[in-house]
């Protein structure tokens, strides 16, 4: 009996194996017939179902080359199918994406009922912060009312402002996915809020402290805005491709070694700043372990020097320093030390508005620059704020062409002094005499 199944698939296989190639061997004289229409039903609902026959069936048998036109053309079609995008499109404010709900209305009623309840607080927020507007507006008018307090009206403005629409689903995706609008106060708090806790805050001030560069250079440090430092890329390895290939800029990870050859050009700096008015701030760039003879100890050099940039949060990025006050020296850790720490620092100036007139420094006081009585003298505190970035170098080839183009003196070269060898005159003699 098991036989006898499998002898009648088998024929039914082979049925079908002879319809399909007579459809394909249309191009010789073979008649095709179409198959009959199905019978009519005599139920109302399949009476009120019934169409007109479709265009393969209305097709004349007489023209087969028609026919096996419309058969290749639904194979292809059903190969080929439809083609879905690989990845999804990148979100820019060039080509922005409009929020849309993550589920669809009715489909999760926990959902919409969360939804339904932030609305209406965000409602009550906005109410609320327009009573306190109101009375904002009266007391700047009113001549009797104390500062503080006014001072105290604002700061309540700005976190309702904050409560207001820091719970809305589309506030939030427009913050992650870069469609932040910072002339508004709320995604300005909410960039910084990822700023601060989702590790890039964290990551920088643990490379700080483990380079110890708190307390080598500085007491203490707390940046208020997130600076991002790019360079070149590694130069390829092949000789060839070194000078024909144009390396891009890319974003360096604080603590990183970088090759003396990238940092032969200054930085594309990229600030991220949290509040709306501009300020006035001192940049540096220092290197933290030339090695000091004399001493028998480490001294600073000052690679680079910009007083009196003003930065914001409407701020242009990268940082457009046209004039210079003090010329960048590339960094050139000196044969035969140790890896040296490089540190950039954006301190606050005293007066955020007044501008400071600070001497150029010379050669020769770049090296011992003290940054410590720098900063005592024209009141610089980073422990107010700021912008920090580091990063580690070490000795290569190219550091003697620094010296050489740029520095245009004699490379020094560090290291432990040789041993004297008690056999030098014997080894001068001639030998077998």
């Amino acid at each position: 009996m098991f036989s006898l199944r499998r002898a009648t698939r088998a024929y039914a296989g082979l049925a079908r194996a002879r319809g399909n190639a007579t459809l394909q061997n249309s191009s010789q004289n073979v008649e095709i017939t179409t198959p009959p229409p199905p019978p009519a039903s005599t139920s109302a609902k399949s009476e009120s179902v019934q169409t007109e026959p479709s265009d393969t069936a209305k097709q004349s048998p007489a023209n087969p080359s028609s026919t096996k036109e419309n058969v290749e053309e639904s194979t292809n079609t059903k190969k080929r199918g439809r083609v879905w995008p690989t990845k999804r499109p990148s979100i820019t404010l060039d080509r922005p994406r409009q929020y849309s709900r993550p589920i669809g209305v009715g489909a999760l009623p926990v959902y919409d009922e969360a939804l339904t309840y932030i609305k209406r607080d965000s409602k009550l927020r906005k109410e609320e912060l327009e009573e306190y507007k109101s009375l904002l507006q009266r007391a700047e008018s009113a001549p009797d009312w104390n500062p503080a307090d006014i001072e105290r009206l604002r700061d309540k403005i700005r976190i309702l402002e904050i409560q207001s629409e820091v719970n809305l689903p589309s506030v939030r995706w427009k913050a992650r996915n870069g469609l932040a609008d910072l002339n508004q106060t709320v995604y300005r708090h909410l960039i910084e809020q990822r700023w601060r806790e989702e590790g890039a805050l964290d990551l920088l001030m643990e490379r700080i402290y483990q380079m110890n560069v708190v307390p080598d250079m500085l007491p203490e440090m707390h940046p208020s805005f997130d600076l991002r430092v790019n360079f070149p890329e590694p130069p390829p390895q092949s000789t060839v491709l070194r000078n024909r290939t144009k390396r891009k800029y890319q974003k360096i990870e604080p603590g990183v070694f970088l090759l003396p050859e990238q940092t032969r050009k200054p930085p594309m700096m990229y600030t991220t700043v949290f509040h709306t008015e501009p300020r006035l701030y001192t940049m540096l760039m220092v290197d933290l372990d030339v090695p000091d003879l004399e001493n028998q100890t480490y001294q600073t050099y000052l690679h680079w020097l910009q007083p009196n940039v003003s930065l914001s949060t409407f701020s242009q990025s990268p940082i457009p320093l046209t004039t210079t006050h003090t010329k960048y020296i590339p960094p050139h850790p000196q044969k035969g030390t140790h890896y040296h720490r490089y540190v950039l620092l954006f301190v606050p100036q005293a007066h955020a508005t007044e501008r400071m007139q600070i001497p150029v420094p010379t050669d020769e006081e770049r090296l011992g620059f003290n940054y410590r009585e720098f900063a005592e003298q024209y009141g610089l505190d980073a422990g107010r704020g700021g912008g920090a970035f580091m990063w580690r170098e070490v000795w290569d080839e190219t550091v003697s062409k620094i010296y050489q183009d740029v520095l245009k003196t004699e490379e020094p070269v560090f290291g432990r002094m040789p041993k004297p060898d008690p056999y030098a005159e014997v080894k001068q003699a001639k030998k077998y005499i």
